[in-house]
């Protein structure tokens, strides 16, 4: 499919999800690897899920999406890095306007069951939380992240990263799911670089984070106890 940016597949293996720089999120629901992926094969790329006759979505049924980004209704956005919670709950967005002076990190809970009516099946994404970025290094892409419990995020900010959480106390995101979409609340922010951020990552074994800026530089943070 055109404009492709990033692919990732769910923890348990039952969704694949396709960003594309054009705005788009394409879900494979009950994926099958076995039967064919042939994506661009279904004729009508702004339908928003396919289903069989019976209303029953079939596996690997496509459902496309153009997700809600704040303040970005009117003019369209690209999604330049996707993740997914540890836990399979949600999914994770860096969206950027196409005018490029404006960027956001937006949270996605998975909303599970069956559609409404079979000819306008209900949306499987819900915006939860989302958080303005700061407008720097125009044109590149900034790779943010889950830690590995999936209560928090680190994601690129300027010339350095912050640590984002659902409220105060890092709780879980079930434990905190809002009725209309909040603002992330932001723990720390760190800042060691002389250039852009571009990605961070949390170890998966051990309490540190890294980030790495356009320059080449890797900082590693540890916490104090």
């Amino acid at each position: 499919t055109r404009f492709l940016m990033r692919m990732r597949l769910t923890p348990d293996c039952s969704k694949m999800l396709i960003s594309t720089s054009s705005g788009y999120l394409l879900i494979l629901h009950d994926l099958d690897l076995t039967k064919s992926l042939e994506v661009g094969s279904y004729p009508i790329l702004r339908a928003r899920r396919t289903t069989s006759s019976s209303g029953i979505s079939p596996r690997n049924s496509l459902e496309v999406l153009t997700p809600e980004v704040p303040g970005e209704r009117d003019r369209g956005n690209c999604i330049t890095s996707l993740q997914l919670h540890p836990k399979g709950w949600a999914t994770l967005l860096r969206c950027s306007s196409n005018t490029d002076d404006q960027e956001w990190t937006c949270v996605y809970e998975f909303q599970e069951g069956a559609p409404v009516r079979p000819v306008s099946p209900r949306c499987s994404l819900r915006l939860t939380h989302y958080i303005e970025e700061a407008n720097v290094g125009r044109g590149y892409i900034k790779e943010l992240c889950f830690s590995p419990d999936g209560r928090m995020i680190s994601s690129p900010h300027g010339y350095g990263i912050r640590l984002l959480g659902f409220d105060k106390q890092c709780s879980e995101l079930v434990d905190c799911l809002p009725k209309e979409a909040s603002p992330l609340r932001v723990i720390r922010s760190l800042y060691s670089h002389n250039d852009v951020v571009l990605t961070t990552k949390f170890s998966p074994t051990h309490c540190q984070i890294a980030s790495g800026c356009l320059s080449g530089r890797v900082s590693l943070y540890q916490p104090k106890f």
